[in-house]
């Protein structure tokens, strides 16, 4: 009997949301995930000890210049990237200084950067999605840059607004995030008897739909799974992001897994949304969890980037 883990593959791309190398060697994903916390925990690896020497030593000269700092966080972004690349067949996405999320000119420049530097070390930008938040200004930079030919990947995405804007912008990819959307229900009072009853999952079934009867491109990437039923209720989803905890758990599973989303499904149909900054702003403004899980996700993105800044000022 084959595994959960291989079951789920012949309906969906699994992507390993890790820059443990070791892990994504294991489970053996299309794609990769990273984040500053990803990278943060990655940094902490006794296999990533040289390659952070090199880093340090190569871009920082002042340990007290911020811009040198910042720099570097990007450059060990990039280096365990370009690791990961080895590794699995198609993208790895990399994220902007979450402290840009509001500034498009600065996502848009930071995008460029993360492609030049990985160019640098042979890897092209076909092999690369930018990870950028899904805010208004997030998604205007994503809409330049796809333009430019750099693909996106859209994250901190909760609501069926941001997906909209995301996909009217041509991004290539979006995250929503199953789990986050969980918590905050829980944390106000709801209790989900099993993964149909689970909020992050209706909302990523409700884009997959919304997605499929638009004839939008967009890649939908259910992520920040909290167990493997909700894995299960989003099996054929495009592309679904696992951590490797849960694909241990998938793994050692030889259970049967039913496909539960497919293009040829009978949609419940959904009116297409007006997509303009006021209504961007104005629905969001409607949706108490996804701004608040929005602007809390940014916010521990932006500490997580100080504080692997911090560690390599210290690094000795």
């Amino acid at each position: 009997m084959r595994s959960k883990l291989e079951q789920l593959k012949t309906m969906t791309d699994v992507v390993a949301d890790t820059g443990d190398i070791e892990a994504i060697a294991r489970f053996a994903p299309q794609d990769a995930t990273t984040n500053p916390s990803l990278i943060l925990k990655a940094a902490a690896l006794p296999q990533y000890r040289t390659l952070i020497d090199t880093v340090v030593s190569n871009t920082i000269s002042d340990r007290d210049n911020p811009e040198q700092l910042q720099y570097a966080a990007t450059q060990l972004a990039v280096e365990i990237g370009a690791e990961i690349t080895k590794l699995v067949p198609g993208k790895v996405s990399t994220e902007v200084d979450a402290h840009l999320s509001f500034n498009t000119k600065a996502m848009i420049d930071e995008g460029r950067r993360i492609v030049q530097l990985y160019q640098a070390k042979g890897i092209d930008k076909d092999r690369l999605l930018i990870k950028i938040a899904s805010t208004w200004e997030g998604i205007q930079a994503a809409k330049v840059l796809e333009q430019e030919g750099i693909e996106c990947n859209l994250t901190l995405l909760f609501s069926l607004i941001q997906a909209a804007a995301c996909a009217d912008a041509g991004a290539t990819l979006i995250s929503p995030f199953v789990g986050r959307i969980l918590d905050w229900h829980v944390a106000h009072g709801a209790k989900p008897t099993d993964a149909d009853d689970d909020p992050g999952v209706q909302s990523v079934s409700a884009i997959y739909s919304y997605y499929k009867q638009h004839d939008y491109k967009t890649i939908v990437m259910g992520a920040s799974f909290r167990n493997c039923g909700e894995i299960e209720a989003l099996a054929g989803c495009d592309r679904l992001t696992i951590s490797p905890a849960l694909l241990s758990e998938l793994k050692d599973d030889a259970g049967t897994l039913q496909r539960r989303l497919s293009p040829e499904m009978n949609f419940a149909p959904q009116a297409k949304l007006v997509i303009n900054e006021i209504n961007f702003r104005w629905l969001m403004n409607e949706d108490a969890m996804a701004t608040e899980k929005l602007a809390e996700g940014i916010r521990a993105f932006a500490a997580d980037q100080v504080k692997l800044e911090t560690l390599l000022k210290e690094w000795r």
